[in-house]
């Protein structure tokens, strides 16, 4: 049996004792060597060479997060985050997510009760056997990729864990797929390899551009405009915090675009290229909110980093909501929203019961409900958040927000699966697209975390577009018109 060598870091002796013995209840896992602060258990990695690192978030001297980027930095290998519940801890721990981390779990007090911990062990266990796994299959996947570097093109973003995508980031960019590959559900289904952000290959220049991605207006490299108050419309059941508490002064609402004027045009809106008002599909109707596309995604682990990717790349007058299920517990959610709204042109929030959908606005789903979209007053879309039972073993679960657009047939519907463990998604956005929805997009292996969720749909041969991380967004401001 293969065995795998754990590092545990936390500046806490009970709580290494515990992790520690909570990892070698499985027997392919040791730990070799433990550490008090980030600073120690960067030299000790130098050492010891451990296939895994499990890091607390708070700690003095060096913390969690700072340790987190030397690490990726210049011994890139896969790091789950312990976070606690406080509000600094959890910002941290989504900031250590972007920063190439592999996962979190919620770390356990010396409260919490033994049926608990074990919870917390169970999950442990399997994100470090979900992490050997992906750092397998990048290996495998790496060493299948040509030898030769690609010439590097300005204006070119890096891959999904480059350099350029954060501090910290892993410096190597993976291989470029060929320019606006697009399939109708068509991959590599017998090669279930999953690269691994962070994890040790072969450095490559960057990849060459895509001509065909469309410009989002960006200012130069590394720097994002200011967001435009007037041309930005906030849901109206509460402005938006931002990172600090402030609250954002909501502004006026963005006039609408006019209608659509015949059913020519609205059939040349509704079909990219496959002609579904000759398969009878209901007409488009503009909600009165004055949008008439709808994008909805779903993302586990290393969602929150893509999540920046993509969303970094769409403008603030995206004419489209866009409504999102990220895995993750609660109040870790509004972390996340507070984070992305800070870095984002969009204005990003966590949802809430009875919002009305507005353009240019991402709603992510909040730890512990299910986001359904349903018919809202005069003409326009809500959200309704339920607490049913689990799917798929999540709540929120993606199959549940897409489940959700079915009915939805006067809107355009987009529909992206980003990295994540297991298959949430896959088989609602099949019936989605077998409903003849108007794009379904999955993200490639090369910038998956983990090529699980985007595979599983890949292989029910649903998935239109197949697309590295850095292409996603652009290709949403393409199709979404």
């Amino acid at each position: 049996m293969m065995s795998y060598r754990v590092m545990v870091v936390d500046d806490s002796a009970f709580m290494r004792k515990i992790i520690s013995d909570l990892i070698e209840q499985e027997e392919a896992f040791q730990v070799q060597a433990t550490a008090k602060n980030g600073r120690e258990a960067i030299e000790q990695i130098v050492r010891i060479q451990p296939d895994l690192v499990t890091m607390d978030v708070e700690m003095p001297e060096m913390n969690g997060l700072d340790a987190l980027k030397v690490i990726m930095k210049e011994h890139p290998l896969p790091v789950i985050m312990l976070s606690g519940i406080n509000e600094q801890g959890m910002r941290e721990t989504i900031m250590a997510l972007e920063s190439g981390a592999f996962d979190f779990i919620r770390k356990p007090s010396a409260t919490t009760s033994s049926h608990d911990i074990e919870q917390v062990g169970r999950e442990l266990r399997e994100q470090i056997h979900a992490a050997m796994q992906a750092k397998q299959r990048r290996d495998a996947w790496t060493a299948a990729q040509p030898s030769a570097p690609v010439q590097p093109s300005a204006g070119k973003p890096p891959a999904h864990g480059a350099e350029a995508s954060g501090p910290g980031g892993a410096a190597a960019a993976s291989p470029a797929p060929p320019a606006g590959r697009a399939l109708a559900g068509g991959g590599d289904s017998a090669a279930a390899r999953q690269p691994l952000a962070g994890s040790s290959r072969p450095a490559t220049r960057l990849p060459a551009a895509n001509p065909a991605a469309p410009s989002v207006g960006r200012e130069a490299p590394g720097r994002r405009p200011a967001k435009a108050p007037a041309e930005r419309a906030r849901p109206a059941t509460r402005p938006a915090q931002s990172p600090v508490g402030g609250a954002k002064t909501a502004p006026p609402a963005r006039p609408a675009p006019p209608p659509l004027e015949s059913a020519a045009e609205v059939a040349a809106a509704r079909e990219p290229a496959g002609g579904a008002a000759a398969r009878g599909r209901p007409e488009l109707r503009r909600s009165s909110a004055g949008f008439t596309d709808l994008v909805a995604i779903g993302t586990s682990t290393g969602g929150p980093k893509a999540l920046k990717a993509v969303l970094e790349k769409i403008p603030g007058d995206f004419p489209s909501p866009i409504v999102i299920v990220q895995h993750m517990p609660p109040n870790f959610t509004k972390s996340l929203a507070q984070r992305l709204n800070s870095l984002c042109e969009l204005n990003v929030v966590e949802a809430e019961e009875g919002q009305e959908l507005q353009s240019g606005t991402a709603y992510i789903a909040p730890g512990g409900f299910h986001l359904n979209v349903v018919p809202g007053s005069a003409g326009g879309y809500r959200v309704h958040l339920t607490k049913t039972e689990p799917c798929n073993g999540h709540r929120p679960s993606v199959d549940v927000l897409y489940e959700s657009l079915l009915p939805l047939q006067a809107l355009k519907r987009h529909i992206v699966l980003l990295t994540g463990m297991g298959s949430d998604g896959a088989k609602v956005m099949k019936r989605l697209y077998d409903a003849g929805v108007t794009s379904t997009i999955a993200e490639s292996e090369e910038t998956c975390v983990v090529f699980g969720m985007p595979r599983s749909a890949i292989e029910l041969k649903c998935v239109s577009h197949v697309l590295p991380l850095y292409e996603i967004g652009p290709k949403l401001v393409q199709v979404v018109k």
